[in-house]
């Protein structure tokens, strides 16, 4: 094999059109050998390159006779030094952080760790036994792909809902799918699986992490697996279990995804796992960043640097503020955009994005985004905690970034459960929750209201499921959120009472009622529209079974719940006062106008400060002006909507509510009455009766 003097940008392995250029940063490495593969499982590579000295610490060689679909893996020497933070072995292959797609799943041993299996500090014995033979490879891959005329939907925030699904769970048992594509991204880009998207009315859909992770060890020993994809082993490479072939596959099939996708006006958001990696704490496997320069990527305690630092729960925190660990981040983010195409990235735990120095200055993260030209353009949305000091950072992130509100969903699970005191903070989630998001300058869309995600019960379990049942975890149910916010309404789990069943659908539809008519940007779980259970499971991670996948076999309640969600969502397209891009503050926007908001008491009169301190309230209107709206249309005009009036009611008794005046001449109209199924109809009279644990939407029509 031919080899030549290589570049040292760009990192990692680039097919030119002729031959590779192999790129690779290590500070600390005092040889690096770069190992060809003929096939994924070879124990013993084909050929060894030893690489030239680095230049700037960036390890080069030019292959001009390789070409894509080339496996390979490095092997990096360097000091065995674990208390003084240095964890090299050259008997360890490693994956290039850069790597582009990578070629299968770990096939674990004790070979695939750096350090001794045995003896109470067996952290600081290398094992000296190679690791090839149960490594991936690492593809070189032919990043050419036709996009044609792909545009990115670009869905203004105030108009975007989201859609959290699992890759694989969202299309295992749907029969509309080909069988040899369930569990991919072609399976879910399918026509069987758009058409329900749109159907829906959704316009971006949010895929938790596709890049390629690792199933830990104690888990396939049990055989359970990492099914949620929180363990990334390499950012740039689209997850090789999500492809419907090997070698490189993954990363063209990935790519026909986002095309598919965004040609039906569809957003591609990525769930992103930038916190840490699957290589754990310093008793973790030998994979990657560990072996190719641990010191430089991972957060190591200050006083003792044969540990990591563990803002994640996981083992390990990574470096951020390190220059060149920042760097793989953005450039990870950058080509996500740029060569795959997506509109935007949710970030897991962000709190560990900005953790600085421990003299309290925050890492540079924000700052390198914000003036990124690509990356500041892009939907970006945080996780805004961590399990670290000071970890719950709601509300903290700065204009331009978006937040999972955890907050509204706490609030409208104990509303809707009848918890006492609640009617004053749902008022303010109703309307944007300015109380968190105002004083750091931004808008309502910083707030992503949700009532489930992944991480907890699903809608049906939150009403089905007063405890947790993680039995199938092996952990004893330990695992998990202690506190859900849930209740049973009588009996755990499934039963066969027509009156629990009842309610407990009722409820769901209250809930998503105020998910979808509540201001800020809506994100629906994915199943939740057809009443997927976890089998009161809060914590799924490693279910990659029935318990997860979505059962797409749907009887007539499902059938019901999801025109019930259509409905919901056409509801907040047709009525611009649903999607108000300022916060909604109680006052008239012009002279003499109306107030965007006008909070309404049984007897259509507005609700006084002593009526606000009343614990037991469990029963609020909210009335939204249609001539108060922030909308514009294409051409800059300011867009006007009928009034709205919403009712909530979270007790236990009925309530009858006076309509309250409108300027304007109109009739009432309901659009919705979760106590009853019917269709749009005329109010008669001038009062409603809000039925115990209901919603009613009520529209001002001015046209008629």
């Amino acid at each position: 094999m031919r080899i030549w003097p290589g570049s040292s940008h760009p990192l990692g392995a680039t097919w030119d059109g002729e031959g590779v250029n192999f790129a690779l940063f290590s500070r600390h490495a005092t040889a690096v050998e770069l190992c060809i593969f003929e096939h994924p499982n070879d124990a013993v590579p084909a050929s060894t390159v030893t690489m030239p000295p680095a230049t700037d610490w960036v390890w080069s060689c030019y292959l001009p006779d390789a070409r894509p679909g080339s496996l390979y893996g490095y092997r990096v020497a360097g000091p065995w030094d674990p208390e003084h933070g240095h964890r090299f072995n050259s008997a360890k292959l490693l994956i290039d952080p850069y790597a582009k797609a990578v070629s299968g799943p770990i096939r674990w041993s004790d070979e695939i760790f750096g350090h001794s299996s045995a003896g109470p500090d067996n952290d600081l014995v290398l094992d000296p036994r190679d690791s090839a033979g149960g490594m991936p490879k690492s593809v070189v891959v032919d990043q050419a792909f036709t996009w044609g005329e792909d545009r990115a939907p670009r869905t203004p925030w105030n108009r975007t809902v989201i859609y959290e699904c699992h890759v694989r769970g969202m299309t295992m048992t749907h029969p509309g799918v080909p069988e040899h594509l369930r569990g991919t991204f072609l399976g879910l880009s399918s026509d069987a699986v758009v058409d329900h998207l749109l159907g829906l009315g959704v316009t971006a859909v949010e895929l938790m992490p596709v890049h390629q992770f690792v199933a830990d060890r104690h888990l396939v020993e049990q055989g359970l697996t990492n099914y949620w994809g929180y363990n990334t082993l390499a950012f740039f490479a689209p997850h090789v279990g999500y492809a419907s072939g090997w070698l490189g596959r993954q990363v063209s099939e990935f790519k026909s995804m986002v095309k598919t996708l965004h040609r039906a006006g569809l957003e591609v958001i990525l769930d992103v796992v930038y916190n840490h990696t699957g290589e754990g704490s310093h008793l973790g496997p030998t994979l990657s960043l560990r072996g190719i320069d641990n010191c430089v990527y991972y957060r190591l305690q200050p006083d003792n640097e044969r540990f990591n630092l563990d803002f994640t729960g996981t083992g390990n925190s990574l470096n951020i503020v390190h220059p060149r660990t920042i760097a793989l981040i953005m450039d990870s983010l950058r080509y996500w955009v740029t060569d795959m195409h997506v509109d935007g990235f949710r970030f897991d735990l962000a709190r560990v994005l900005v953790r600085g120095l421990e003299d309290g200055r925050r890492s540079a993260f924000f700052e390198v985004i914000q003036q990124d030209p690509v990356l500041s353009q892009v939907k970006l949305i945080a996780e805004p905690w961590d399990v670290g000091p000071d970890g719950y950072q709601l509300g903290q992130f700065p204009p331009g970034w978006a937040e999972w509100n955890g907050a509204y969903r706490d609030c409208v699970r104990r509303f809707w459960r009848g918890d006492p005191g609640m009617v004053p903070e749902l008022a303010s989630r109703l309307t944007g929750s300015s109380d968190i998001y105002a004083p750091s300058g931004r808008r309502t869309y910083a707030s992503v209201n949700f009532v489930t995600c992944h991480d907890g019960f699903t809608l049906s379990d939150v009403v089905g499921f007063k405890e947790r049942h993680n039995e199938a975890n092996g952990e004893s149910s330990r695992d998990g959120a202690v506190e859900n916010y849930s209740w049973n309404w009588g009996v755990e789990g499934l039963t066969d009472s027509h009156r629990i069943t009842r309610h407990r659908e009722r409820i769901k539809r209250n809930m998503l009622a105020t998910l979808f008519f509540s201001q800020g940007v809506r994100m629906l779980l994915g199943g939740d529209e057809i009443g997927r259970s976890q089998q009161g499971n809060n914590n799924a991670y490693c279910q990659d079974n029935e318990i997860s996948w979505l059962n797409w076999d749907l009887d007539e309640s499902a059938r019901d719940l999801l025109a019930y969600t259509r409905g919901l969502i056409r509801i907040f397209n047709d009525n611009p006062v649903l999607r108000h891009r300022d916060f909604l503050n109680g006052r008239p926007l012009t002279p003499g106008g109306t107030k965007d908001v006008t909070w309404i008491r049984p007897d259509g009169e507005e609700m006084t400060e002593a009526e606000w301190s009343n614990h037991e309230l469990r029963s609020i209107g909210m009335l939204l002006s249609g001539r108060a709206t922030d909308e514009v249309d294409q051409r800059g005009r300011l867009v006007y909507g009928d009034t709205i009036l919403l009712l909530l009611n979270g007790g236990t008794r009925s309530r009858p509510y006076t309509l309250p005046p409108v300027k304007w001449p109109g009739i009432w109209e309901e659009l919705l009455n979760t106590a009853r199924t019917s269709g749009v109809r005329r109010v008669q009279g001038s009062m409603v009766n809000l039925t115990a644990h209901s919603v009613i939407l009520l529209r001002h029509n001015e046209r008629l």
